[in-house]
């Protein structure tokens, strides 16, 4: 499945890390859900329905977000977004804009967008966040299927 909330499987941009090692871990006990202890878990800061961010710094960051990803943007509104990157998403995001996938914060500099990379999309993302959930599949499948599902996914030529 690929679409708006569901990542492609067939690419290198992996949350959590595309070995088979880590896709059978995720499998295993899924994504943000509460029905298994270990199951991955990250949750980006709701910049604005929390108010941490007023709207003219969402503004700011939401073009230097669109500056890092390569796409077009305002240069005034990009200049001062980059200082409210830094401070506020950089930790996770890296300065870079290229994510760190051990805390399952994805890569923002390059056109692989999970719930989309329009400036609304983004902008919808910074004020409310996102919170994908994923099941645990070890109380539904055996270890043996769930290491067969890990290897399929990984063959079909995502991960890494």
């Amino acid at each position: 499945i690929e679409g708006k909330g569901y990542p492609s499987l067939l690419d290198d941009d992996w949350l959590w890390g595309g070995d088979v090692e880590n896709i059978q871990f995720t499998i295993t006990h899924g994504i943000r859900n509460t029905t298994h202890p270990e199951a991955r878990y990250s949750e980006m800061p709701r910049f604005g329905a929390d108010e941490i961010l007023e709207k003219p710094q969402i503004s700011e960051v939401v073009e230097y977000v669109l500056k890092l990803s390569g796409q077009d943007y305002d240069a005034a509104l990009a200049a001062a977004g980059e200082e409210v990157y830094l401070d506020n998403c950089s930790a996770c995001h890296m300065e870079d804009g290229s994510g760190d996938i051990n805390q399952g914060a994805p890569n923002l500099a390059d056109a692989i967008w999970l719930y989309g990379g329009s400036r609304d999309a983004i902008t919808y993302s910074v004020v409310n966040a996102r919170f994908g959930v994923m099941p645990g599949w070890n109380d539904k499948l055996t270890e043996d299927e769930i290491r067969a599902v890990a290897l399929y996914v990984h063959s079909r030529g995502g991960g890494q």
